[in-house]
């Protein structure tokens, strides 16, 4: 298990606060009990943050926001994802058509990250999850099939079942569509709340027990085209598609939220929408399409 730094861990609080709520500013007081901290640890905090200029101490009254420190930060990170930042407005494009959330996010080291986020959904940018079975498919669907491989052969962070031959299907259908199809399920749903910001290594052995009986066999939550009849509704989660960078290489997933049965012939038509949005990501970003 990775050791954790508990003063750390409250700066991040601090930090994650002051981002969740834009614009505002605190007291000292009302950081304290919001967070659940001693005034004195929060004096410290606060303190050396605003010494950094992370943030800024408004003297009458006294309160704290958001320093530009944090902006020169999220300036420099930002740049390290300018598809996301590319995909903002298509993700606007297509939540006001559809009344959607819709989402961009992107594998970073062994983690998936929020990137982007339009729609009245409450997602949190920034959240990550582990990047192992059975979290993680979508994200390597696209992407050559080395990646698929090395994905598959991390360690599971929940026990999961795993048919190999009907993942491939899916691998397949996938590429050949351009988009995934995801069902809804009250499981799949569990399984992303309970691993929301959690390493695999951090849940005890009953807990990665328990989520493993939240799961479904490994692919199943997976519409293959043989399932979707035009006139015949289906529970959908979402639909997911990729963008690519300029070698060639899946980058980001963008998804557009349904949470409802909806007809085949639906599916298709949002389907298309989200892959050309996709692809337009893909250009704007200076990305290349492998298969194009």
């Amino acid at each position: 298990m990775a050791r954790r730094s508990p003063p750390t861990e409250r700066v991040v609080r601090l930090l994650d606060f002051f981002a969740a709520h834009p614009g505002r500013r605190f007291g000292l007081s009302e950081l304290a009990r919001a967070l659940d901290l001693a005034k004195p640890t929060c004096l410290g905090i606060v303190t050396e943050l605003a010494a950094g200029g992370y943030l800024v101490r408004d003297p009458s009254p006294v309160t704290y926001r958001l320093g530009p420190a944090m902006v020169a930060a999220g300036r420099v990170a930002g740049e390290g994802f300018g598809a996301s930042e590319v995909a903002r407005r298509h993700l606007e494009d297509l939540s006001r058509r559809y009344g959607a959330t819709c989402t961009a996010s992107a594998v970073v080291g062994d983690r998936i990250l929020m990137l982007q986020s339009a729609g009245p959904g409450r997602v949190k940018l920034g959240e990550t999850y582990p990047f192992a079975p059975p979290v993680g498919l979508m994200y390597v669907l696209w992407d050559s099939d080395a990646a698929f491989d090395a994905w598959l052969a991390k360690p599971p962070a929940v026990p999961v079942r795993l048919d190999e031959a009907h993942l491939r299907r899916v691998v397949a259908e996938c590429r050949e569509h351009g988009y995934l199809v995801e069902s809804l399920t009250s499981a799949g749903r569990r399984l992303y709340t309970l691993m929301a910001g959690v390493g695999a290594e951090e849940l005890p052995p009953e807990v990665r027990s328990l989520v493993g009986e939240l799961v479904s066999s490994l692919g199943e939550r997976v519409y293959l085209g043989a399932d979707l009849e035009p006139r015949h509704k289906h529970a959908v989660s979402l639909l997911a598609a990729p963008t690519f960078d300029a070698a060639g290489r899946q980058e980001l997933v963008l998804t557009l939220s349904v949470g409802e049965p909806i007809t085949g012939a639906e599916i298709a038509r949002r389907g298309a929408a989200l892959a050309a949005n996709a692809d337009a990501v893909t250009a704007e970003s200076g990305g290349r399409d492998p298969r194009v």
